[in-house]
């Protein structure tokens, strides 16, 4: 049996925390809308899920594809797709599951913005689960050096694109989702802030 860490990977806690309450199921079609590297993938393909993936890193695609094939050599190669999330060729509604982990604050303004969600977004089945991390100014307001356009200079030297709760609030109603947890964000002291963003899509 493999041992905790082995099975899990790299994997984000905060999506742990989903997969202990029940939203996360095996047999459930998943796709990681911006997965870099796959960090959230291992445990998913070695549980059998449905796992799909898009970056725009042809690099990072190669990677995961050897690691599915190790891993989950039932998957077809063509689920892993290098390209940006607001121009994905996958079909829309292929997944029970969205996973957008570090990738909406690196929006270039509020028009990317807005297009790499629509695009993750297009993604997801009706009644299906969206789960987000991304930088946010929630908890450290007034920290932050604006250089336009919704981006800003965090005091960890980075610059990227944040949001607060009044926009996610926002955008929730836009997209027709419902929030099934609080926003929570968790406050990195003197450097930054990452906030998780969880909704269902309506039936």
């Amino acid at each position: 049996m493999l041992e905790l860490p082995a099975l899990l990977g790299p994997i984000d806690i905060y999506l742990v925390d989903q997969i202990l309450r029940g939203r996360i199921a095996p047999g459930m079609s998943l796709c990681d809308a911006g997965c870099g590297e796959g960090r959230n993938l291992l445990y998913f393909l070695r549980q059998g899920y449905d796992v799909y993936a898009l970056d725009p890193s042809a690099e990072a695609i190669a990677g995961v594809r050897s690691l599915a094939a190790a891993v989950a050599p039932q998957i077809p190669a063509d689920h892993f797709r290098a390209e940006s999330v607001e121009a994905s060729t996958f079909p829309p509604g292929i997944a029970d599951v969205v996973i957008s982990s570090a990738v909406l604050h690196f929006a270039r303004g509020p028009a990317h913005f807005r297009a790499m969600l629509d695009g993750s977004w297009r993604l997801l089945k009706r009644d299906g689960l969206f789960f987000c991390r991304l930088a946010s100014t929630i908890g450290m307001e007034g920290r932050f050096v604006p250089l336009g356009e919704g981006r800003f200079h965090l005091p960890d030297g980075s610059e990227r694109f944040l949001v607060d709760e009044a926009r996610l609030l926002g955008l929730a109603e836009a997209l027709d989702g419902t929030l099934i947890d609080p926003i929570k964000t968790t406050v990195v002291q003197n450097q930054r802030c990452m906030t998780t963003w969880v909704m269902r899509k309506k039936g």
